[in-house]
């Protein structure tokens, strides 16, 4: 049985090697052999996500000729990758890339804080920020007036209640989208959604491809519904995608579903541009790929000048490629769990056919808060907050770790909710398991990618500012020293802050 899933042409190697920027050896230092140096580029490139996990790298010779090195140091170079777990070879299956066994993967952090914890801890584990209130408190009041007549019935509406269902494609419509409310499936927030859609297309042992670096939980849902990830990687910075490795993805590995998040991505808040989601949509059209775009981040542009672009769905007017996932639960509030699905009427007939067998409905006062919202004018003067408060954290927290680690590296995104930073060659994993210990919880680079990526990584939501953001960045420079000196951390303790 193959073992690889994609694969990495030599030029294409070539060119990601040298795009790596040796640091200048001090003096009488001297230089690692050649072949050192090839292996531990591959190795970094593995670590960063910029070559997945169990992708094909070239025959030695073919790499030899694109480094214009000797066929030797290659095959050194390989044999000291396989020696470390970066590497598995099979006679006449080639070689592909991996990830040591007992490589740190972090149990923890994307899970929120317990209560009892927050005196201590800052947790920047979770990308979810308080309430816009009053617009809660007056989304629940609206919601119970509209109650009653609901209370006579049974309650179930397992593809959503009519007004809201109406309410969400006529949104869809405004934003130059024809949509009918046949096409809309309400669901129990975005995670609901990726359920429902992942059990009706990619069974057991279906490839599923996602971009790499991409959502957490999201990847654990598709791990735990037994799929097989087939990580694309994603461009430098906050380029989006690379739309050449994605047609090579879904030409060679024909996934039956691809999962996008177009609209400031978790975690790297790229913003995709209509020539990448139109070439997009082409290419799974062609390779007969169903591609999920996630919209949950698309209405947090956090810059008044931010142009928008189409939305995925706009570049499938037949409906034939793309199903669209919204939620609530980002853009107003992670406690309000609502979602939904656009999609194809015949895809969502059949997605709320197979909800029977699931939570067959989600909850009718929360559907009432949202169609609430909606209706009035509501929801868009608590997102207008929530982008405020973003853009106001953002900038907190960029000034802060730029004062306290500015050996780390990021690009500051236009939108969204999260940093997707650069720890300067430290690993992200040891600094989560330090930043306990300190009093920050930071969830760690390998949580967002597959089979133990990104271990130079940590993200950083946009969920603290002023003075908790200062406190926040001194903190996770504390951990940074404690994994720098290989110490245990026992002269660090978490101090109590007050907000």
């Amino acid at each position: 049985m193959v073992q690889w899933t994609s694969a990495v042409g030599a030029a294409q190697l070539a060119r990601l090697l040298n795009s790596q920027q040796d640091r200048p050896a001090g003096p009488g230092t001297r230089r690692p052999p050649a072949y050192r140096s090839l292996a531990d580029g591959v190795r970094l490139l593995v670590l960063e996500g910029r070559v997945p996990v169990a992708a094909r790298l070239p025959a030695e010779r073919e790499l030899a000729l694109s480094l214009s090195v000797s066929r030797t140091t290659v095959a050194a170079a390989y044999e000291a990758l396989r020696a470390e777990g970066f590497l598995e070879s099979r006679r006449g299956a080639g070689s592909w890339t991996a990830v040591p066994a007992g490589n740190p993967l972090p149990a923890r952090g994307l899970e929120p804080l317990p209560p009892e914890a927050l005196g201590s801890v800052i947790d920047l584990g979770t990308a979810a920020l308080p309430a816009p209130e009053p617009w809660l408190t007056r989304a629940v009041q609206g919601a119970l007036e509209e109650l009653p007549p609901y209370a006579h019935t049974h309650g179930d509406y397992p593809a959503g209640l009519p007004a809201l269902r109406a309410m969400l494609a006529e949104r869809y419509t405004a934003r130059g989208i024809p949509t009918m409310p046949e096409q809309i499936m309400v669901t129990t927030g975005a995670m609901g959604a990726m359920d429902a859609i992942c059990h009706l297309f990619a069974g057991r042992g279906e490839r599923i491809a996602v971009e790499s670096p991409s959502y957490a939980n999201i990847l654990q849902l598709m791990r735990e519904a037994g799929a097989r990830l087939v990580p694309v990687a994603m461009a430098e910075g906050l380029a989006g995608w690379d739309l050449d490795r994605w047609r090579q993805v879904l030409r060679e590995a024909a996934p039956r579903l691809a999962y996008v998040v177009a609209d400031f991505h978790n975690p790297t808040g790229a913003l995709a541009d209509e020539d990448q989601r139109r070439q997009l949509v082409d290419a799974a059209r062609s390779a007969g790929t169903v591609l999920v775009a996630d919209e949950t981040m698309t209405e947090l542009w956090l810059e008044p000048d931010v142009h928008m672009p189409r939305p995925v769905c706009g570049f499938d007017p037949a409906g034939s490629t793309v199903i669209t996932v919204g939620s609530a639960s980002k853009a107003f509030w992670a406690g309000m769990r609502i979602g939904w699905v656009r999609a194809a009427p015949d895809i969502i007939r059949s997605l709320v056919a197979a909800r029977a067998y699931a939570d067959l409905g989600t909850p009718v006062l929360e559907q009432l808060a949202i169609n609430w919202l909606l209706s009035t004018g509501g929801w868009e003067q608590a997102v207008a907050m929530r982008r405020e408060q973003a853009r106001d954290n953002r900038d907190a927290l960029v000034t802060a770790v730029r004062r306290e680690l500015p050996d780390w590296e990021f690009a500051v995104p236009r939108g969204g909710l999260t940093l997707w930073v650069r720890t300067g060659g430290l690993s992200g994993s040891r600094i989560a398991e330090a930043g306990e210990r300190v009093g920050v919880r930071v969830p760690s680079g390998p949580r967002f990618g597959v089979d133990g990526a990104f271990e130079g990584y940590v993200r950083l939501p946009f969920t603290v500012g002023g003075a908790v953001a200062d406190e926040a960045a001194v903190r996770l420079a504390a951990a940074a020293r404690i994994v720098a000196s290989g110490g245990s951390g026992g002269g660090e303790s978490p101090r109590t802050f007050v907000a």
